[in-house]
Parts: structure tokens; C-alpha cells; sequence
């Protein structure tokens, strides 16, 4: 007799199949798409297996839908595509989350009948009973190929081998391993020694990194809003490669300052955690300010909030320069694709050149709003080269009155007039910093 844990797992693998499909052929976000689901999962543990399943799918899709077609004998049809999720998912659950064989043959089973396929359910339990049959010849064979092997697209492989052609396998590597949790002591409210003593009281393990002054990390992703501390805006989630970003901004009591690409405003809050400043949080989608006022809020700052194009001044600046600038552009996200690992499935080479020009198009626009003696922080969470030293060589060769700083080699590699976090470095994402001053009149 099928049991209630038995038929919850089929429903998770059948929820997670039909997210699955959307991700991989709808182009739908994964974070978006889990969000609009999770809400409507009141066990935390059905919340936790969703997010750990579609994350692991879509972190593998690449290497088990070429190991999924090596099981089939025909292509599945369109209309069949959240069974061809389930499947995968059935073998990233399998191969990479460990999980109890047969348990997740006999749950995709249940879970295609769930979708409505029942035709299907035979073949959902022939091809996954085949793959534990014939694993280790599948997974050679995957692994002739740099696409399966990696689980990246070859466009991506190509690019992260042309512009790191020593640490190539390194980046691949670490784009395919899941990220701690890191949080950001909100020094306003709490000290992270104080948090440290309310996360072990509560039985949490974490870590405080030499090199993050306000950071924690817990080994293992949990629902942040159970943790002590969180309603009363003690901190907040952002990585630590992100965390650097005011630390090298370098803001002081009394300055006007900038963050040009603000939302959902990690940045902008750590800067005004920091140091009591005049901040402007400006950003061009509309949709996304009401959350960067909810973060605010949760962590008792305020900021001069604004709905606006960072490339277009007219439209939103008073005429006042600013003493510090974040151009924190829009990227790629190629360095965050250990958090985001439908990055790599939606993702196209093609989109490189022209966010570059934006990039370039957004510092150009925004060097005469910086006033003599400021400073403008060139970041990107990116590591593609087009992206960043390319953009703030451009930057550098069209303004006589702007030189590049000195960044500290704590902030990674090299890489042109700034530094280049590689993805896993210390723990964090990827990350570019390149810090450009205005010369005093």
C-alpha cells in the first residue's frame, strides 16, 4: 500500500518536472519560477527537495539529457517534454543528489502518472532501472564530449578557455558545485559576534571569514527567514564576493553617493550600513523597486529611491555630482553560475557584445555626474574580459581626467586596470572590480 511519504515524494518530482520544463524550453527563470511554486508548499522539508531538485537539474541538464538520449531509442515528443524533465530529473537525483535508487525509480514512476502521462510511467521505469544497469558505460561515454562532460554549452566552455585558458577546468568545476550561504551582518543592528552566539544557540553552525569584514557562512543553504535575527534586519543574504564591493567603494560620513544599478539593493544597503551618506538607489526597472524598498526597510535604512535610466541623466539627476559612483552593471552573470545554473541553459554567446555596450554606453553616461576628486566603482558579477577591462579601458582612453586606482591583490587576479574574483575563489562568485578616480580641478 502507497503511503503519504511516498505520494508527497511523487508530487514533489512531478512539481518539479512540470518547473523543470518551463525552465529548460520556456526560457522561464529558475528563481522565478521556483519562488511562484514554493509559496504554496507549507512543509519546509517539500520546500527544501524542490529547490534542491530543480537547482541539481538545471545545474546537470546538459550532461543527463546527453545521457537520457543515449536510454532512449527515439526522441521524445514535444508534448512529452515535463516526462523528458522527469527523467532527467530522476537521474541527477540518482547520480548526483545520492538519493535511494529504487525510492526515486518508484517516485518518477507515481510522479508521471501525477502529469497526467500514465502511458509514460512504463518507460519512466525502464529507462531509469536501464541507467542503474549501464551507469558506468553512459557516464564514459558522456564524458568523450566537453559539453556533457562539463555541463556547459560549448559557446561558454569556448569563451571561459579563451579568457582563462589557465584556470578554465577550475571555473567549469566550480560552476558545478553548489555555493555556501552567505550572509551580511548588518552592523547597524547586530556585531557578528552576537550572531554568531544567536546561530549557535539555535543549534546553526557558521563561519566568519578573515576577509569579509561583515560576513558569516553557514555550510548548507536553509530558509533565511527562520533564522534568529532575520525579521529584525540583523543581516542579510549576499555573497561575499559582492560583500567587497563598499569595501572598496570606500564611502565616508557626509557623501553623496550613487548606486546607478541599484535593485534589489544588497549594495546600496551595505553602503548605507556602513557610513551616513546621501544615497541615491537608482535603477531602470520599475518592477523590482517596491522589493528594494521591502530590503530596506527590513534593515531600518533609507535612500533617496528612484525609477530611472542610469544612461539617460535628464530624466532623474538634479545636477549635483556625486563623491562615490557603483556602476555594479548588468552582465552576463558568468560569475554567478554556481548560484544561477540556469545561466548555462538560457544564456547565448551572442548576448555578450551588446551588453558590453551597454556597460559602456552606462559608464560613459555616467563619468560627468562624478564630482573632482570622486571615485567611480567599475563592478560586474561577470568574468568575461569584453565585459569588464575592455569596457573600463574605453572608459579610461575617452576621459583625460580619469585614472585607475590600485585594487589589492585580495580582490583576485589581475585583469587589466582592475581584479578579477574567479568563481570558488575563497568561497565566492565570480567578480569584477576596477576603481577609476576624477582628477581634482
Amino acid at each position: 500500500m502507497t503511503n503519504q511519504a511516498d505520494n508527497a515524494g511523487a508530487a514533489i518530482r512531478a512539481d518539479a518536472a512540470r518547473l523543470l520544463a518551463r525552465i529548460v524550453f520556456d526560457g522561464v527563470s529558475l528563481r522565478s519560477a521556483f519562488e511562484a511554486r514554493a509559496a504554496r508548499n507549507a512543509d519546509p522539508r517539500d520546500r527544501a527537495l524542490l529547490s534542491a531538485t530543480l537547482f541539481s537539474a538545471s545545474r546537470w541538464w546538459l550532461r543527463f539529457d546527453s545521457v537520457l538520449s543515449g536510454l532512449l531509442e527515439r526522441a521524445l515528443p514535444t508534448k512529452a517534454r515535463e516526462i523528458h524533465a522527469l527523467l532527467v530529473i530522476g537521474l541527477v537525483q540518482i547520480e548526483i543528489m545520492a538519493m535511494p535508487e529504487y525510492a526515486v525509480v518508484a517516485a518518477c514512476v507515481d510522479a508521471a502518472r501525477l502529469l497526467g502521462q500514465p502511458r509514460h510511467a512504463g518507460l519512466v521505469n525502464a529507462v531509469l532501472r536501464r541507467y542503474l544497469r549501464e551507469r558506468g558505460t553512459l557516464l564514459a561515454e558522456a564524458d568523450r564530449d566537453a559539453v556533457s562532460r562539463h555541463a556547459h554549452p560549448r559557446w561558454l566552455i569556448e569563451r571561459i578557455s579563451s579568457d582563462w585558458p589557465r584556470d578554465a577546468e577550475a571555473i567549469l568545476a566550480a560552476n558545478n558545485c553548489e555555493a555556501a550561504l552567505t550572509l551580511r551582518v548588518n552592523r547597524r543592528r547586530s556585531s557578528r559576534e552576537d550572531l554568531l552566539e544567536r546561530l549557535a544557540a539555535a543549534g546553526i553552525d557558521a563561519e566568519a571569514p578573515a576577509h569579509l569584514a561583515d560576513g558569516l557562512v553557514l555550510p548548507e543553504s536553509t530558509d533565511v527567514s527562520r533564522l534568529p535575527g532575520f525579521a529584525e534586519g540583523c543581516f542579510s543574504v549576499q555573497d561575499g564576493a559582492a560583500q567587497q564591493v563598499a569595501e572598496l567603494l570606500d564611502v565616508a560620513n557626509g557623501q553623496r553617493v550613487l548606486d546607478a544599478c541599484a535593485a534589489p539593493g544588497g549594495k546600496s544597503a551595505h553602503i548605507l550600513e556602513r557610513a551616513e551618506v546621501e544615497l541615491t538607489a537608482l535603477d531602470a526597472d520599475g518592477a523590482r523597486l517596491p522589493r528594494l524598498r521591502e530590503n530596506l526597510g527590513r534593515l531600518g535604512l533609507s535612500a533617496n529611491v528612484l525609477h530611472g535610466d542610469a544612461s539617460r541623466p535628464p530624466t532623474w539627476w538634479d545636477g549635483k555630482p556625486f563623491d562615490r559612483i557603483l556602476l555594479d552593471a548588468p552582465c552576463s552573470a558568468s560569475g554567478i553560475i554556481r548560484r544561477q545554473p540556469d545561466i548555462k541553459l538560457h544564456r547565448r554567446a551572442a548576448d555578450i557584445a551588446p551588453l558590453a555596450a551597454i556597460q559602456a554606453r552606462l559608464a560613459a553616461a555616467l563619468w560627468p555626474m562624478l564630482a573632482p576628486g570622486g571615485k567611480l566603482l567599475y563592478a560586474t558579477c561577470s568574468i568575461f574580459r569584453a565585459e569588464n577591462e575592455a569596457v573600463v579601458v574605453a572608459l579610461l582612453d575617452a576621459h583625460a581626467d580619469a585614472c585607475a586606482l590600485p585594487v589589492a591583490e585580495r580582490y583576485g587576479r589581475a585583469a587589466g586596470s582592475g581584479r578579477q574574483n574567479l568563481p570558488g575563489n575563497k568561497g565566492m562568485d565570480g567578480f569584477y572590480y576596477a576603481l577609476v578616480e576624477k582628477a581634482r580641478l
